[in-house]
């Protein structure tokens, strides 16, 4: 009787073990995590189209990662509004441009910010002005092709 209860707990708790292992592995996978110990600040941009751009989206400068999409809705002029959230430790100029980009020809969506000469930085809440909103092969693909009679 004893025998089956040890055997029962220590089957019990490998299986804890294993879910909780599992449970990590799948929200780093997810690039999500609970320990994240990065301190952020938000920036917001609008878009005229940001067809494909995801929250969680990565932020990049210079090829290297910044931060990430937190959040994609509509502002008030009917723009699309983006926050940001950029890592403490990287400063953005204010004439800073922000263009949405595609890893590749079909791959995720992206925001590439190429910062300005401007020596005034950005701070929490401010906004980049310069925006390129994503390029829609769709729209171009029927333009090219309804235009060229």
């Amino acid at each position: 009787m004893m025998k089956n209860i040890n055997t029962e707990l220590i089957i019990g708790l490998f299986m804890i073990a294993g879910f909780l292992a599992f449970g990590y592995l799948s929200l780093q996978m997810g690039e999500f995590s609970i320990f994240d110990l990065e301190k952020n600040y938000s920036l917001e941009a609008e878009f005229d189209n940001v067809s494909g751009l995801k929250v969680g989206a990565a932020i990049e400068t210079a090829g290297v990662g910044i931060g990430k999409v937190a959040r994609v809705g509509l502002g008030e002029q009917g723009q699309a509004k983006v926050t940001l959230l950029i890592n403490q430790d990287i400063k953005i100029t204010s004439d800073a441009i922000a263009s949405i980009r595609t890893q590749g020809l079909i791959g995720d969506k992206y925001i590439k910010i190429i910062q300005g000469a401007d020596e005034e930085m950005l701070k929490e809440g401010d906004s980049i002005f310069d925006t390129e909103s994503s390029i829609d092969f769709e729209e171009l693909v029927s333009k090219y092709i309804f235009e060229s009679d």
